[in-house]
């Protein structure tokens, strides 16, 4: 048995931003890290078209090709980048054990967690049709809005959330459709009322979406149904936003890791250290706040620093 565990220094679970910056800053303190890419090597970016806010880059860059490039950068520096996705921890004793695919285990004196969150979608074939064509379909109105500056948009969605990307759409979109599920918000009062007295916002109360209607490459229209009355009607749009929340990739350490109500690792605050020594957390799978690339590289760049001086500490 012993002949199949590995043993390293810093294993870095996750390859979006934060995973990768992680792994450059460990690479480049003598970490020796090896990275696991996971289910969706390179994360939530990899299925976006253009990124226009990531700085250094005026002229935009495509989520694929800025991933391909923060890969490759770590690797530079030696990290070891592999396939495959954690299935299973351990953090019960002072060895942290991480099996991959089921079958390998490996042996930690560091682990960074950078599995991300995966955004909640409606399932709707068009939506997800129009979703993988990038043609008009998000979950990120911070990440996207821009693209539809003067134009018709829908977002669907109650909560706090939902109401903070409408009204961010508001200030870019000449009409910003809200299409609320229910006959009520989930939102806070004050942020239902904020959405309720922006102009250019209609708010359809007990709406379902029923189609997101295109020409087969972009968005046109969405079709919703009044569930009271069963009416559909057709709104014209060019953009398709779906604010119904993200779930955290945190399962796994569930029995292990302090979690909120929705799953996001709590982190000690201004750090990235979780509640298990040696465990370090970046990137979306604890922040359910701002969910950005930026932000999530900032705090793989804290969890590498962190790890770094905890095994300093130990020497």
């Amino acid at each position: 048995m012993s002949d199949t565990i590995e043993k390293v220094k810093c294993l870095i679970i996750g390859s979006g931003p934060a995973g990768y910056t992680a792994a450059i800053y460990a690479a480049r303190a003598n970490m020796f890290p090896v990275l696991y890419q996971g289910t969706q090597p390179g994360g939530q970016l990899t299925t976006t078209n253009e990124v226009e806010n990531w700085p250094g880059n005026p002229e935009g860059i495509t989520g694929p090709q800025m991933m391909i490039g923060l890969e490759e950068q770590s690797k530079r520096f030696g990290t070891h980048v592999r396939d495959g996705w954690a299935t299973k921890v351990d953090f019960s004793g002072p060895i942290h054990k991480v099996w991959i695919n089921d079958t390998k285990e490996i042996h930690c004196e560091t682990v960074i967690i950078s599995t991300g969150a995966t955004a909640k979608y409606l399932g709707l074939p068009s939506e997800q049709h129009y979703l993988n064509m990038g043609g008009g379909v998000s979950a990120c109105a911070v990440c996207d809005g821009f693209f539809y500056r003067n134009q018709e948009v829908v977002i669907v969605g109650a909560g706090d959330s939902a109401c903070e990307e409408a009204h961010y759409l508001s200030k870019l979109c000449t009409k910003v459709t809200m299409l609320v599920r229910s006959e009520k918000f989930r939102a806070s009062k004050i942020m239902e009322q904020r959405v309720r007295n922006t102009p250019n916002i209609t708010i359809l109360m007990n709406h379902d979406t029923e189609e997101v209607v295109g020409d087969g490459q972009v968005v046109t229209a969405v079709k919703a149904k009044n569930k009271t009355t069963g009416d559909i009607i057709e709104i014209p749009a060019t953009g398709f936003f779906v604010a119904i929340g993200h779930k955290p990739n945190t399962d796994i350490f569930a029995d292990y890791l302090n979690l909120d109500e929705t799953g996001y690792i709590i982190n000690e605050p201004g750090t990235s250290k979780t509640n298990v020594a040696g465990v370090f957390v970046g990137g979306d799978a604890a922040d359910h706040v701002y969910r950005q690339a930026i932000t999530a590289a900032g705090t793989g760049c804290m969890a590498a620093l962190d790890a770094e001086r905890y095994l300093a500490a130990k020497e």
